[in-house]
């Protein structure tokens, strides 16, 4: 991914360890439509890349992390579990977990961090050192996820990347959007621009949507400054714009924000070390 590289590496509040492992360890998040690989040398990201799952997460998985030569490698995300079990990974943590150390390292005072990933969407209220406080995950309803938004652009003939951008373009109110369940919310939107209404309101009305269902987490989880938004959704821009409106926060968003899962669990891999070598933490 370009600037991948680029922008962790340089980002302000990415902090050094005190010294450098002898190999490189490495962080593998395996999302449902991405996978994320982050290489930290102890001081800083020397390598990221995102790839698409696709159809072989295994096969993808490995061809990603091939010839790295990693002291220890962390897996976390949706298939997590597919590291272990196919020997990609030294262990695995949880994508709560690991997105708590990423947002954490990225910005020392992250208080609330939302991930809006492919098929679940999170809410992390993280406490000193990057430790969980406390969280609430839907993963089970496609509704707030990047999957929706996915779905969504198809029905209005477009790219997702193009979605949010085309939502800011709406003028007045955006069109209420009655049904949160993908199959439905997908026929509502084929029927509102057969009868004419304009595709910018409606996806206005979309994006709205989601942030009104994912705000009733974010609220009983607790708002706390700082407000990190995370995960390849957090790229949209009309989404930074609604849930910045609706928390009355400003929002956090890394410069790679595909990348904060995979960075964490790499941060993970460094604190934690194979048996009989010494911690290289953060």
């Amino acid at each position: 991914m370009a600037g991948a590289d680029a922008g962790l590496a340089t980002h302000p509040n990415v902090r050094a360890a005190a010294c450098a492992p002898e190999r490189p360890v490495a962080g593998l998040d395996i999302g449902s439509r991405t996978i994320a690989l982050v290489e930290w040398d102890g001081r800083q990201v020397v390598r990221a890349r995102v790839v698409a799952t696709g159809t072989d997460p295994v096969g993808n998985a490995r061809a990603l992390v091939a010839g790295g030569g990693y002291g220890r490698l962390v897996g976390t995300g949706y298939g997590r579990h597919l590291a272990m079990e196919r020997e990609l990974a030294d262990e695995v943590i949880s994508e709560i977990k690991a997105y708590a150390l990423g947002a954490h390292h990225l910005f020392a005072d992250a208080g609330t961090v939302l991930d809006i990933g492919g098929q679940d969407s999170k809410v992390i209220r993280v406490g000193p050192g990057g430790r969980v406080l406390r969280f609430e995950m839907n993963d089970r309803c496609a509704a707030g996820t990047g999957r929706f938004l996915e779905n969504m652009a198809h029905a209005l003939d477009m790219d997702v990347a193009d979605l949010g951008p085309h939502a800011l373009e709406a003028g007045g109110v955006p069109v209420r959007i009655s049904s949160m369940c993908t199959v439905f919310a997908e026929s509502e939107v084929v029927s509102l621009i057969a009868r004419g209404e304009d595709s910018r309101r409606v996806a206005l009305g979309l994006h709205q949507a989601i942030v009104d269902r994912v705000c009733g987490m974010i609220r009983r989880v607790g708002i706390e400054e700082r407000f990190v938004f995370a995960g390849g959704v957090a790229n949209n821009p009309c989404l930074q714009r609604l849930f910045a409106e609706a928390l009355g926060v400003p929002l956090s968003v890394p410069p790679d924000p595909q990348i904060v899962g995979a960075l964490g669990a790499a941060l993970h891999a460094a604190a934690t070390p194979r048996p009989g070598t010494t911690p290289q933490g953060p």
